[in-house]
This record gives structure tokens, sequence and C-alpha cells, in this order.
């Protein structure tokens, strides 16, 4: 009886990319890893250099670059990171109409030779990217998720964390919405150890480290002047294929279309879900205060202004 094997395609070589495959590698996430690029060699010599820490690392897989989709073909999970990266001074909106068509590109060489494939969209803006793909494979809404709400909760919990002076790992905490400024940090669920933050922080403390998570991005891209984030993001859409592909059914905030739940209608946005070899298998839906409605529908407005101006 033949053994299925894991495969998993990274589509674009660039920092973030480069990143969800070192994770990737060092995790032994998949028994195949594909980095494909429409740069020749780029892929490939940093697939050549990631197989080579194999056995520093205990990969056991195999990992390979190219600059042919045929290559991805059968893959299980398909991680979209190709586009192009904020600078300085631009929002995420800015990149929008750029990554519209690269990324409609991308889809449909993954439709051609993946049709079966889950795929994790990490491209900015990624609650209009994830509508894209979405629209362009007319895959089922459980086999098209974006990431968002991992990096934007690790980000939150770290602060968090920083704050209290205690282990990030020790630290639950959740965002939804919209992965931007309007993203919703959720302060009367957020815990350390089972103890709310809220007994723990002034409420002007909660609202500065609200703010600096919505302001993570921003803040990195301020100081590398030339690029954005790309290791948690690489990590965080690596911790969304690694539950697909071994069928964890993690808990995980992710960017899930929505019908109904939470009274919401017709858009993807950051929600918790349960990652499992299908996809999104489930959105967890629990009651919301007014001001977290509010806040998520001030969300909820910034994507549907960011679908229509895909022209999708």
């Amino acid at each position: 009886m033949a053994v299925s094997t894991r495969k998993l395609s990274i589509v674009g070589a660039g920092a973030v990319g480069t990143a969800a495959a070192q994770w990737a590698v060092s995790r032994n996430a998949a028994d195949e890893i594909v980095l494909i690029d429409v740069i020749e060699g780029v892929p490939q010599g940093k697939a050549l250099d990631l197989s080579q820490a194999a056995p520093l690392c205990g990969f056991t897989g195999v990992v390979s670059g190219t600059n042919d989709y045929s290559d991805t073909r059968d893959s299980d999970v398909v991680i979209i990171t190709a586009g192009l990266a904020r600078k300085p001074g631009m929002s995420r909106d800015d990149l929008l109409a750029k990554n519209v068509e690269i990324v409609k590109s991308v889809t449909e060489n993954i439709c051609r030779y993946s049709p079966g494939a889950v795929i994790v969209v990490v491209t900015n803006p990624i609650d209009a990217m994830v509508y894209t793909v979405f629209k362009v494979s007319g895959f089922p809404k459980n086999r098209v998720v974006g990431m968002a709400g991992v990096l934007d909760s690790a980000r939150y919990r770290t602060f968090l964390a920083q704050a209290l002076g205690v282990a990030p790992r020790d630290v639950t905490a959740l965002v939804m919405g919209i992965h931007g400024d309007n993203m919703l940090p959720l302060t009367r669920l957020a815990s350390v150890g089972g103890v709310p933050v809220e007994e723990l922080l002034s409420g002007d403390e909660l609202e500065r480290i609200v703010t600096r998570t919505q302001q993570g991005g921003g803040e990195i891209v301020k100081h590398l002047k030339t690029g954005s984030a790309f290791s948690t993001p690489g990590l965080a859409a690596v911790e969304m294929a690694q539950s697909i592909l071994d069928d964890q059914k993690r808990l995980l905030p992710c960017a899930a279309y929505l019908e109904g739940e939470f009274g919401i209608e017709g858009v993807f946005l950051g929600v918790p879900v349960i990652l499992g070899r299908k996809g999104v298998e489930k959105i967890l839906e629990f009651p919301l205060t007014s001001h977290e409605k509010d806040a998520l529908a001030l969300s909820v407005e910034a994507v549907k202004k960011q679908m229509a101006a895909t022209g999708l």
C-alpha cells in the first residue's frame, strides 16, 4: 500500500516565502516542499541552501526550487506569498491593484496543477487577496483561507507578555477582523495562565497595547525602510499549513468566508476557525459585546471597499 506524502508548495521566494520555507523545513511540516518564483535561479538556490540544513535540523523530506508550476502538481497545501511588499508611507491598500493581477495569475496556475489543494493566502492586503483567490479559483470556501489573525494575535500576545513580564507562550489572546488598522484585539478574552489580563493591566495600558498591535506591521516597516515583516508572517502561514497537512484541528484566527456568522455575510474576515485536512472545518462563533460588534462593522466596511477595488 502506497504511503501518502504531504506536499506543500510556497509561491514567491521573497522574504516571506523564504521564511515560510525555512520554518517548514525546520518543523518537518511536509514530506515535499516546493518553492516557486518567476525569477530564474532564486528559488533553486534558496531551496538548495535549505536542503543542506536537513542534517542539522532533522528534516527528512525533499525541498526543491522551480520556475515551473507543473512541479507543484498535486500539492495538498499552497501558500501564496507572491506580490509586492509594503514600503514606508504605503498602506496595505496601496498594494491592492498591483497584487490583484499577480495573485490572479498565481491562482490560475494553482488550479491547473493542484485542483484539490487548500490555499493559504499571505499576500497583502490579505482580506482582498483571499477574496481574489476565492473568486478566481472557484474553490469551495473551506479551501481558501487568509493568514492574518495568527500573525496579529502573535504580536498581541508578545506585547501583553512584555507588559506583564511573563512568558509569551502563557498568554492567550485573540485578534479578529481585518488585517489592518481596524482589526479587533479582544481584551476581555485575553488571559495569562487563565487569569484575565483586564485584572492585571490598567485600561490605559491595554489601550496602548491594542493600538500597537493594530499598527504592528507599520512599526516594522518604519524600522526596515526597504521591506516589511517576514519571519513571523512566514511562521504563521506554516502554522496554518501544518494544521491542515497533519489534520491537527488547531483553533486559529484566520480570514475565512462568512455566511451569517457573527451577523456578517459575504466577506472574508479574521475569525477563530478550526483548521484540519479539509481546510476551514468550522468557524467558532460566540456572542460579542456591542463595542466589539461596532469594531467588526468597521472591518467589514473596509473589507468591502477592498473587495470592490479588486473588480471581481
